[in-house]
């Protein structure tokens, strides 16, 4: 009987192919060959799966994005089972900060893909968007849930403190990334922010 074949499998080795080969050498220089090569498998066997390589590199980018979320729910999990929003907000934003080889090869790849896509109109017309905009929609929700809970200092405005927060992860990402500061420094000034707009925990509201 031949062999069955896990589609699902071979397109999640392809993807983790990717990861590695554009570690290594940026993903502008990557292209369906160099993969191919890396999970050992044909060129036309890649090119049966994603198509084009804008497909591929989009599949590699949401493969990339569910490791990231294992990634957050693996740190939340492991600061305790009660946890309120802003313990789930700085496991979301930390988890960004490239401190180690996997997070390092997220903020590259992310960062990457973003400004290869402003220029390259094929990549721009994938769904590239969805993903930042889910972590805006969740980052919002927390932020409601500490208001709900009388939390925050007054005026908080929920969505665009949402959108602060990511954009400052983001930066202090690259500048952890290329030297410019040390992992703790970044999480210094995150705290620094969250501290801004989470009252002090001896106090409930305003006075």
């Amino acid at each position: 009987m031949p062999k069955r074949v896990d589609h699902a499998e071979r397109r999640t080795e392809i993807a983790e192919a990717l990861v590695r080969v554009a570690g290594r050498r940026g993903l502008h220089a990557v292209g369906m060959r160099d993969v191919a090569a890396e999970a050992g498998v044909s060129l036309r066997l890649v090119q049966y799966y994603f198509q084009t390589k804008e497909k591929l590199l989009l599949f590699g980018l949401e493969h990339l994005t569910a490791r990231f979320g294992e990634r957050v729910s693996a740190r939340v999990l492991a600061a305790g089972s009660n946890q309120g929003p802003r313990a789930v907000i700085e496991a979301l934003l930390m988890a960004a900060l490239p401190t180690d080889d996997e997070s390092r090869v997220f903020h590259h790849l992310y960062t990457a893909y973003a400004v290869l896509a402003v220029t390259d109109r094929e990549l721009a017309a994938q769904p590239f968007i969805k993903d930042p905009d889910a972590a805006e929609a969740a980052l919002t929700g927390l932020l409601r849930q500490a208001q709900e809970a009388a939390l925050l200092e007054p005026g908080v405005d929920a969505p665009l403190e949402a959108i602060g927060l990511l954009a400052m992860s983001a930066g202090l990402g690259t500048s952890v990334l290329v030297g410019q500061r040390g992992p703790e420094s970044a999480a210094a000034v995150l705290n620094h922010q969250l501290n801004r707009i989470f009252l002090d925990p001896g106090r409930t509201g305003p006075q």
